[in-house]
C-alpha cells in the first residue's frame, strides 16, 4: 500500500504564472514571431466554483466545472504553494461529457455554486509550455504553465516578479470589496 506521501508525489502538479493587464495582441504577435501552435482559437469558457460551508475555500482549495469549445472538465485544485512567483498545486481533471450530470452530482454531494466566472481564451504551446490569453470582465491576462514557464515569460518581457499569485476566484473577491454594487458573479453578461 502506498503511502500518502507516495500518493502525493505522483499526484499532478500544476505550475502557473499569470500575469494581469497583459496586451494580448504584443503577445499575440510574439507567440506568431516564435512559430507557437495555437491550440484553441479565443472561446467562451464557462466556469462553476463549487464548496460546501467555505470547506474548501478556507482550505485554498478549488472544485471546478468549466465548459468551453472543447468540451466540459472537472477540476480539483489542492493548496497552492509558491516557488518564487511560480504558483504549485496538486491538480486532478477529468473530461466529463455531460455536464448538467456532473453538477447534479456535486451538488447532491452536498456542494453548491458559489460563484461562477467567464473569460474569453486563446491558448498556444511553446514547447512544453501552455500560454493561455485570458480577457475576463476584469481585465486581460496571460498565464503561462509548464516546467519552463518561468523561463519562457521573461522570454516574452515579463517580470515573474510582477506575476499575479491570486486565483481568478480571489481577485473577483477582491474586486468585490472595492465594487460592492458590481454582479455576484464575474460574467460578461451582467
Amino acid at each position: 500500500m502506498e503511502s500518502s506521501s507516495e500518493a502525493n508525489e505522483q499526484q499532478p502538479v500544476e505550475r502557473e504564472l499569470k500575469f494581469a493587464d497583459v496586451e494580448h495582441d504584443r503577445l499575440r504577435d510574439r507567440l506568431i514571431q516564435m512559430e507557437a501552435e495555437r491550440i484553441v482559437p479565443s472561446s467562451l469558457e464557462e466556469n462553476w466554483l463549487f464548496d460546501r460551508g467555505r470547506e474548501l475555500f478556507g482550505r485554498g482549495c478549488v472544485l471546478r466545472l468549466r465548459t468551453e469549445s472543447r468540451g466540459a472538465w472537472l477540476t480539483y485544485k489542492g493548496p497552492a504553494e509558491f516557488e518564487g512567483r511560480t504558483k504549485v498545486r496538486p491538480e486532478q481533471e477529468t473530461e466529463v461529457s455531460d455536464p448538467e450530470a456532473a453538477r447534479g452530482i456535486i451538488e447532491a454531494l452536498g456542494y453548491e455554486v458559489v460563484r461562477s466566472y467567464q473569460k474569453r481564451r486563446e491558448i498556444w504551446q511553446v514547447g512544453g509550455v501552455i500560454i493561455a490569453l485570458d480577457h475576463t470582465p476584469i481585465g486581460d491576462f496571460a498565464e503561462f504553465e509548464g516546467e519552463a514557464a518561468e523561463a519562457l515569460a521573461k522570454r516574452f518581457g515579463l517580470d515573474p516578479e510582477q506575476a499575479e499569485r491570486r486565483s481568478y476566484l480571489r481577485l473577483y473577491e477582491d474586486y468585490l470589496r472595492e465594487h460592492p454594487d458590481a454582479p455576484r458573479n464575474m460574467t460578461f453578461d451582467s
